[in-house]
């Protein structure tokens, strides 16, 4: 059979005429809202890095820290809440709680709203994957991106998103109460992202399943932050101290990516010797061995 690029002298049938009533679907434009959000979060992080904040490096000469800055500071996120458990944003006052982590392996997924920008969902995509294989070589757990069984969830999506983004968390954790929900309904704007933990039934002190909301209409930098430190929170760092530095786990925005002190505080969470249940009290002794590199003593 002979093939050819030529054009015929004349089509062999006339062309059809397009049919009445086809609607060619519009592209995607935000609402008032997510637009407004939008341009809030854009002013926020140029205002933050005029003022030297979101730094991308892991700490340096001017953020020394010592072991016994590492070992107050892991006592203060590992050990306290941020908020009261089930209680939506109210503020914890309490004194320490257990230790909690993860026993399983850790598998992430990422569901984005329909909303998002291709372009988004691929860069954001590449930097789950690379930091969940990071993550799993600071704490030597099992944690990797992976849709087939997944047990922690990262959705990423727009204020247009916001109904499918409440049937999607009441799908995964139908048992959570009014006020939790109550963030995913009316989220507020200072809030461009949050983490809840759930602990498996019978040990509430070991994880079995996480859920990262994400607004996807933050910048690039903000939104990478935001997966930077949720996640690292997911795993159980669940407090925040403002005398960790450098570090992400501090409310001061200094630093947008986990630092080279964020990583020693991840290696004491998962170091074998910290169980989930443990106290603080019964905790304190093994991390001074532990940072003093005393493994025989433990």
């Amino acid at each position: 059979m002979l093939a050819s690029c030529d054009t015929p002298e004349a089509p062999a049938s006339k062309p059809h005429a397009r049919p009445d009533g086809l609607v060619t679907e519009k592209p995607y434009e935000p609402s008032a809202e997510s637009a407004a959000l939008s341009r809030y979060y854009k002013r926020l992080q140029a205002q933050l890095l005029t003022q030297g904040l979101l730094r991308t490096g892991g700490g340096g000469v001017d953020t020394p820290y010592t072991e016994r800055d590492v070992s107050r500071n892991f006592e203060r996120i590992a050990f306290y809440n941020e908020y009261v458990p089930g209680a939506g944003l109210e503020e914890s006052k309490d004194g320490p709680d257990v230790l909690r982590k993860w026993v399983k392996p850790v598998r992430m997924t990422i569901e984005y709203g329909k909303t998002v920008p291709e372009e988004i969902k691929e860069g954001d995509t590449a930097s789950i994957r690379g930091y969940a294989a990071r993550l799993s070589r600071i704490t030597g757990h099992d944690i990797a991106l992976d849709d087939s069984a997944p047990n922690f969830h990262v959705i990423i999506a727009s204020e247009d998103d916001r109904q499918d983004t409440i049937a999607r968390v009441l799908e995964l954790a139908p048992t959570i109460g009014a006020a939790t929900r109550d963030i995913f309904e009316n989220p507020p704007r200072k809030f461009y992202c949050f983490v809840m933990t759930f602990g498996r039934p019978g040990a509430m002190h070991t994880f079995d399943k996480a859920i990262v909301l994400i607004r996807s209409e933050q910048p690039d930098l903000m939104r990478r932050s935001c997966i930077h430190e949720e996640i690292a929170q997911g795993l159980g760092l669940n407090n925040d101290s403002a005398t960790a530095r450098p570090s992400i786990f501090n409310d001061d925005n200094e630093f947008a990516y986990l630092t080279t002190h964020d990583e020693e505080l991840l290696r004491l969470l998962y170091h074998p010797s910290l169980t989930p249940g443990m106290t603080l009290d019964q905790a304190r002794p093994l991390i001074s061995r532990i940072l003093a590199g005393d493994p025989g003593q433990i």
